[in-house]
């Protein structure tokens, strides 16, 4: 199974692939869609479309999971990340992937086992459980695996109900 995990914002979109074969979980690519400070709103949201869009096709993924849009203290920052959030859903239905949508808790505890990680934390366990030698940067990108390997943990525990 190969799965795109998906971080969402209008400034820096993160998004991982990975696959998994068995027990062994193994990074495809991961990467950024960053938009310059300063563009239409319009035009950023175009960006992420467009380069999600062509991530998609590159990699083909088989099923896609996004981080749910959590309520921030900050009305205007919350808006900004759910206009990411929904050309990024847009992006994954028009390529007919089933999209799975996790609240960051459910993804700090997939990852570390417990709800109240840090981001260290995270980022320590992304990178031990993917093998890799470094962690994944920026913080966007390190995310977007960690809600790959959400989706995968949970695909398996679904298999065993």
């Amino acid at each position: 199974m190969r799965v795109i995990g998906v971080d969402p914002g209008t400034a820096i979109t993160g998004w991982g692939i990975i696959e998994s074969s068995g027990n062994e979980l193994k990074m495809v690519a991961v990467g950024t869609i960053i938009t310059a400070a300063g563009t239409p709103l319009s035009k950023r949201l175009q960006i992420i479309y467009e380069e999600l869009t062509k991530i998609i096709e590159q990699w083909q993924p088989s099923a896609a999971a996004i981080e749910e849009l959590f309520f921030s203290k900050n009305a205007k920052t919350a808006l900004a990340v759910g206009h990411g959030r929904g050309v990024a859903m847009l992006a994954l239905a028009n390529a007919d992937l089933p999209i799975t949508e996790y609240k960051p808790l459910e993804v700090k505890q997939a990852i570390t086992g417990h709800g109240g990680a840090d981001k260290k934390q995270m980022q320590q366990m992304v990178k031990l459980l993917l093998s890799l030698d470094d962690i994944p940067r920026p913080d966007d990108a390190a995310d977007a695996l960690a809600i790959a390997i959400c989706h995968l943990h949970s695909a398996r525990l679904r298999l065993l109900e």
